[in-house]
């Protein structure tokens, strides 16, 4: 695309003063998306290689930034740091990521443009040469010192962990480490030979496997503010100095309770900078230990760097705002005694930093012709540019205009998001006899578009390119239009890449610690007490020790992991713990085993009569239906897509439809069933959808409406919030076929509702409806399509004993455009908790403040209605009666409340855009699924959301207080919620979908045996439980077969593996977990390698209907199962080709037994082998229609 500007005096005249150092300049007439087209050429021409984007605020920065895309590759956000909350003990590490990331490229790119926001170059920051010294190189064949390493990288801001998790972290095993840095997007794995590199690759979190090798990698800090020892002791130095001075003079004005406060955060920073735990969190503190700080615009070359300010009135106005909040808040808290007095300089004033910046090579953009008051302007440069008007999906006006343009001879530039699509749209503008053409992308320039040929006057050239908004230069003649002035705002298309969580039995140990309950599916319930080592006739093993009730012990070896579980329960109550041999297990385990196999009966039996009845077969999608789904604003996540195209298939199948659908708050249910109920409205069928609540049925009730607003359809509302007049209209409206969607709470479920044609049933919230309820139900569907949705995510493990009995979908992925919510961690103290408020307020929103106390919830109201007098301050309990509860909640949807104090009531289903902070008070004393759960409350739209979460600094162990924030810190990003509300909602979601009594039998023998008796019971019902499921395979052989400490350190990991060991089945997955060690530890020791081949011979065992192994030196017994399903005619030959060495010992359980007479083995290798090559005859012996 040549660059048309040139054609433009002002633009050559403007080019000329900039390229002459004679700013600060200003260009008048300049909007939205045109501003970046002249930044970017202005940039190009005048060869600058650095360009520095200031603009007022958040949404702006992200503007520029999308449209700069179309134009660099070399583009990147800088996000402004939260200056208020920098006290916070913890943060998301995604704001330090971004800065960190665009620090990088300032160090090592040779040019590029840069966006950020007024505040963004108002904070303090360490020199760029100082980072530029810390960052660390690593080469292959390079030499290292481990334990210099460890300060090192715990100097940059990384966290020494067990396993990497999340970015930030580090771990050392062995001569391997593992590092997450934060500018890159996957985390490397640096293996050692002695202390030299001897590989470094970069590997997957989910599995812990290498991916590809690198030759080299950069690691950057992890933190802004990285610091020398001697930089440390010198700002300890000046901290504790000022601290003596600031307290006595507090005290010589009577000002106690200050003095003492203050005193004590500062002696927490400072020892803790000894002792060497904190390392994190010294933002605020920056002054003290790097007195040379700089601004952010000093990063870029003098000279080398023009800069533009972005609507300059408005700049300088947010820079005073945040500067005046700064200030306010700051007074506050020196009062209270919360901040030194040299902290409240942690803000660049806006005036010095707008003075830095507006340098000779300063460009200043502005819409209107206008004065800038208190700037200085050398030369002021007008320019006449047009908006395109918006075309709105009307494509004859575009051609129209388009028409007149070639006859006036403009030249014409159309961006469409999509290559394919640019090509399709040329095509369809020909036929307009328009001269249109798709430089298609054989050589794509810088531009992104062709380089190849210019337009010519009276041409359209059709290009790839995303711009916010068209423009057009009248002078010149040429016009811009993007896809989003032709056909609406264009949906944001961002593919997230899937991440399966398996189900998986105890698949982590990760989470057995000492101490916690487990089952052992003979034994019953235990506890367990770590990994001890027992050496049996020269042979060392590891085993697992289990206490029990009478203070008996059992040792399980290692290897035979798959038949305990981790006890999980849903009350925080201790479960009883059985005897060694008791026998009130067996009873127990009998009892759910019955009541296992009834429950299974009848899932199995509703399954086959639904098999038969026959349903409505809905046709294939209509036009309308497909124009319905475009309309929807965001874009589907692929689970959403697949959970859609699973309900259409039902619903177009002669089967009848009852899927359950899955997923966490707001993660797009709704929208699954918008269009489930427009497909039965199409085959004129009547819709019911079914609510807990009022409040929910109001909700959904305005999202049907707003939704289907363009289409001939109608919806109507029952709930108590309707008149009888309304209601009995409604009524009417069934009866007759005139109303197409009812929406409501249970009062739909009365008798006097009569439908012409009901022909699909939509249950919100099923969790939450009582046993009536769900029996009228019943009756209600006999053959009507059922959809239901709930949030209570249902564990993977209880999804497959369910399987083939409801379909089920499952929505784990977050929807696209949802920001990260930033969490803060923080002792509780009254100014954050205004300034958190006002700050909320400020931008129009609303807050949710949790308290779960109910006894003094109206004397917290009071006291936050005192802080912020201006704001509208109502709590809301659960005991309080429904109507008025009703009438609150309703209130603050329709934004008439700015604060609304509650208890966790909120956690259940409600969605309201405008509530983006939300504080919650003593969250230490809350379960993390439950903070889980509240934080989903925000975050709703694209705006940034907060939630703070408050503790009260008790006397607490510091470690303690770490471990929980270390919990609670895993939050930052949005879906990991699935990764912790797993395990805590495994047992509340079983519970759901069981009702309660079998949540009683699950409760006495713990989750995960449950679902596996569930499956088995299942199974076999449906025939298709195998004999092999019926028995265990155990193989004693004296060889050391154990995990040795120096090769896994950590127990979590190494009972992981031995329990994934232990389910090897085939030779594949003996190979590939071979691999898997020798990646994630390095090289195998004898030990392990033995373990492994153990494992091998059981899984060849087991086929072969063996129940036990034993392998010494000279023997081999094989006792097999009784029914063995094995060709008896083979036997005889197999035995004889062993020569009279191999004999079967016939009895109730037969042997095989075999002794080695011609060699003296000097260990058991040897037999160990010919094991093997008897199972594998064994194996063919196998009946045929017994599986493999």
């Amino acid at each position: 695309m040549e660059n048309p500007l040139l054609e433009l005096q002002e633009y050559e005249n403007l080019l000329e003063a900039l390229k002459k150092a004679k700013g600060p300049l200003q260009a008048a007439g300049t909007l939205e998306s045109q501003k970046v087209h002249l930044m970017h050429e202005l940039g190009e021409d005048g060869g600058f290689p650095w360009k520095l984007v200031v603009t007022y605020d958040e949404q702006r920065a992200k503007e520029i930034y999308d449209d700069f895309r179309s134009f660099t590759k070399q583009v990147w956000l800088y996000p402004a740091k939260d200056l208020l909350f920098y006290a916070a003990d913890i943060h998301g590490n995604l704001m330090t990521r971004q800065r960190i990331c665009v620090l990088r490229h300032l160090m090592e790119d040779e040019g590029g443009v840069v966006v950020t926001t007024v505040d963004g170059l108002m904070d303090h920051l360490m020199p760029l040469a100082f980072l530029k010294q810390n960052a660390v190189t690593v080469e292959c064949g390079q030499v290292i010192d481990l334990n210099e390493w460890k300060e090192r990288l715990t100097e940059l801001g990384y966290e020494r962990m067990g396993q990497v998790d999340g970015m930030g972290q580090f771990s050392i095993r062995g001569g391997i480490i593992d590092i997450f840095p934060l500018t890159e997007e996957v985390p490397v794995r640096i293996e050692l030979w002695d202390d030299e590199v001897d590989s470094i690759r970069t590997f997957d979190l989910e599995s812990q496997r290498s991916v590809e090798q690198l030759e080299q990698v950069v690691i950057y800090p992890a933190t802004e503010t990285v610091l020398t020892k001697d930089q440390l002791e010198e700002g300890v130095r000046r901290l504790e100095e000022e601290t003596a001075a600031y307290v006595k003079a507090l005290e010589g004005q009577k000002r106690r309770e200050e003095a003492i406060r203050i005193r004590g955060i500062i002696r927490e920073v400072t020892e803790g900078i000894r002792e060497g735990w904190k390392r994190g969190g010294l933002d605020g503190y920056i002054r003290y230990f790097c007195p040379e700080t700089v601004s952010f615009s000093d990063y870029f070359p003098k000279g080398d760097c023009v800069v533009y300010l972005d609507e300059p009135g408005r700049l300088r106005e947010r820079g005073e705002t945040i500067e005046l909040e700064f200030r306010e808040s700051m007074v506050h808290r020196l009062e209270k005694g919360y901040l030194l007095p040299g902290q409240t300089e942690l803000l660049y004033p806006v005036g010095r930093v707008l003075a830095g910046i507006q340098g000779p090579y300063c460009v200043m953009l502005t819409g209107l012709d206008q004065k800038l008051s208190g700037m200085k302007v050398n030369e002021k440069f007008n320019f006449d540019v047009r908006n395109v008007n918006s075309y709105q999906n009307s494509f004859e006006i575009l051609i129209k205009d388009l028409t007149r343009w070639k006859k006036e001879g403009y030249r014409v530039v159309l961006l469409s998001a999509s290559r394919t699509r640019a090509s399709r749209l040329a095509n369809d503008l020909r036929e307009y006899d328009l001269r249109a053409y798709c430089p298609d992308g054989e050589d794509e320039g810088k531009d992104g578009g062709s380089t190849g040929r210019k337009v010519q006057a009276g041409e359209i050239m059709v290009t790839y390119g995303n711009l916010h908004r068209g423009f057009e230069y009248p002078l010149i003649k040429f016009v811009f239009i993007t896809e989003g002035d032709m056909f609406g705002v264009e949906k944001k298309k961002k593919r997230r890449k899937k991440q399966s969580y398996q189900g998986r039995a105890i698949h982590s140990f990760s989470e057995l610690s000492v101490g916690d309950y487990v089952v052992h599916e003979e034994h019953g319930l235990g506890i367990y007490r770590g990994i001890e080592k027992v050496e049996r006739d020269r042979v060392v093993k590891d085993y697992i020790k289990i206490e029990y009730g009478d203070g008996g012990n059992l040792y399980l070896p290692a290897t035979r992991l798959e038949s305990i579980q981790k006890y999980a329960g849903s009350e925080a109550k201790k479960p009883k713990l059985n005897r060694l041999g008791g026998t009130e297990w067996t009873k127990t385990r009998a009892k759910v085993k019955g009541a296992v196999q009834e429950i299974a009966r009848d899932l199995v039996k509703l399954y086959a009569a639904r098999q038969e009845q026959k349903g409505f077969r809905y046709g294939k999608d209509t036009v309308w239906q497909k124009e319905f789904e475009e309309l929807f604003p965001y874009d589907e996540t692929e689970d959403q897509l697949d959970a859609i195209e699973a309900v259409k298939e039902d619903m177009e199948s002669p089967k009848i439809m009852d899927r359950l659908i899955c997923g966490d708050v707001g993660y797009g249910k709704t929208e699954v069933a918008l269009r489930a109920a427009f497909k039965a409205v199409q085959d004129s069928k009547q819709v019911v959808y079914l609510v807990p609540t009022t409040i929910l049925a109001q909700q959904h009730y305005n999202t049907f409406v707003q939704r289907m607003k363009d289409f001939p359809v109608r919806i109507e509302m029952m709930s108590r919030f309707c008149t009888p007049a309304q209601q009995k209209k409604t009524l009417e409206g069934l009866r007759k076929g005139l109303v197409d969607i009812v929406i409501g709470t249970h009062r739909v479920l009365s008798k006097d509702l009569q439908f012409k044609d009901l022909g699909l049933l939509i249950i919100d919230e099923e969790q939450r409806f009582g046993v009536t309820h769900k029996e009228k139900i019943k009756q209600m569907k006999e053959n009507v399509d059922v959809m239901t949705l709930t949030a209570t995510p249902i564990p993977r493990t209880l999804h497959m004993s369910l399987a083939g009995i409801r379909d089920m979908s499952v929505l784990e992925e977050p929807p696209v455009d949802r920001t990260p919510i930033q969490t803060y961690v923080m002792e509780y103290n009254e100014e954050m908790v205004r300034e958190a408020i006002n700050r909320e307020l400020a931008r129009g929103g609303q807050v949710y403040y949790v308290y779960n106390r109910v006894t003094d919830i109206d004397e917290v109201a009071g006291k936050i209605q005192a802080m912020v007098p201006e704001a509208v301050v109502t709590f809301a309990h659960g005991q309080m009666r429904e109507h008025e509860l009703e009438r609150i909640m309703t209130d603050f949807i329709n934004g008439e409340i700015d604060v609304l104090v509650s208890t966790t009531i909120i956690e259940t289903g409600l969605d309201i855009a405008n509530a983006n902070t939300m504080i919650i008070h003593d969250a230490d004393r809350m379960g993390l699924s439950q903070l889980y759960q509240l934080r989903g409350r925000v975050g709703r739209s694209n705006r940034t959301s907060y939630a703070f979460l408050m503790y009260k600094r008790d006397k607490l162990l510091k470690e303690e207080a770490e471990k929980r924030l270390q919990a609670i810190r895993e939050f930052t990003e949005l879906g990991s919620g699935i990764k912790i509300a797993m395990r805590d909602l495994e047992i509340r979601g079983a519970g759901n979908v069981l009702g309660a009594e079998q949540h009683g039998h699950m409760e006495a023998v713990g989750y995960g045996l449950y679902c596996k008796m569930l499956n088995q019971a299942v199974l076999a019902l449906k025939g298709e439980q195998t004999e092999e499921d019926l028995y265990e395979t155990a193989v004693e052989c004296d060889i050391d077969a154990y995990i040795p400490p120096a090769y896994i350190k950590n127990e979590y990991q190494k009972l992981d593996i031995y329990k994934r060991i232990s389910t090897i089945e085939t030779e594949e997955e003996y190979m590939d977990m071979q691999d898997e060690l020798l990646d994630r530890f390095g090289d195998i020791p004898k030990s392990v390698e033995n373990l492994l081949k153990i494992a091998m011979v059981r899984a060849l065992a087991h086929r072969a209907y063996v129940t036990e192994v034993f392998v010494n030196r000279q023997e081999i017994r094989l006792t097999m199962y009784q029914k063995a399903k094995l060709r008896i005619d083979g036997i005889p030959a197999f035995v004889q080709s062993y020569k009279g060495d191999l004999k079967l010992v016939p009895g109730e359980t037969p042997v095989f037994h075999y002794i080695d007479r011609r060699n003296k083995n000097t260990d058991s290798m040897v037999t160990l082998e010919k094991a093997k090559t008897m199972l594998k005859e064994l194996t063919v012996l196998r009946q045929q229609g017994t599986g493999a």
